[in-house]
């Protein structure tokens, strides 16, 4: 227990930090605020229990790890950013969308295309068939549709 005269137990927990929004407003930092958003992003996804919680965590301790008081809104949104694309690319694309305020479906599209992209060039699994005969895949990267739906 800390007494009246000792000032380490502040040493002990985690400094405030304050976020710089982009409108140049500063507010203390929310984990739960930070928490809806990225809940909000990983909304009916298939992810394993607590995984949300750890990616939160994750990103929480890299602030207090900066050593800053300050961090702007952005660095927080690319630190999730970061965290969400090796998780899930559907949660990834929900949230970039909110945080990057996409103008039009082209900016979506550039996005959407920069993942596939990546995701082409991790080798495939010698383990694991691919889901689709390589002809079909090629196509599917190349931007172009299987048939009509």
């Amino acid at each position: 227990m800390c007494g009246a005269r000792f000032t380490t137990c502040e040493l002990v927990q985690p400094h405030n930090i304050f976020v710089a929004k982009k409108d140049g407003r500063r507010e203390e930092f929310n984990r739960d605020k930070l928490s809806a958003g990225i809940r909000k992003a990983c909304e009916k996804r298939p992810l394993p229990i607590g995984i949300i919680d750890k990616l939160i965590d994750n990103v929480e301790a890299e602030l207090h790890h900066l050593g800053k008081t300050e961090i702007p809104s952005s660095l927080i949104g690319d630190l999730v950013m970061q965290q969400l694309e090796k998780l899930d690319h559907i949660a990834y694309i929900r949230f970039a969308s909110v945080y990057r305020e996409f103008a039009d479906i082209t900016s979506l599209k550039q996005e959407v295309d920069s993942l596939v992209s990546k995701e082409a060039k991790i080798p495939v699994s010698v383990s694991q068939p691919p889901l689709l005969p390589s002809e079909e895949l090629g196509t599917l990267v190349n931007g172009h549709q299987r048939g009509p739906k």
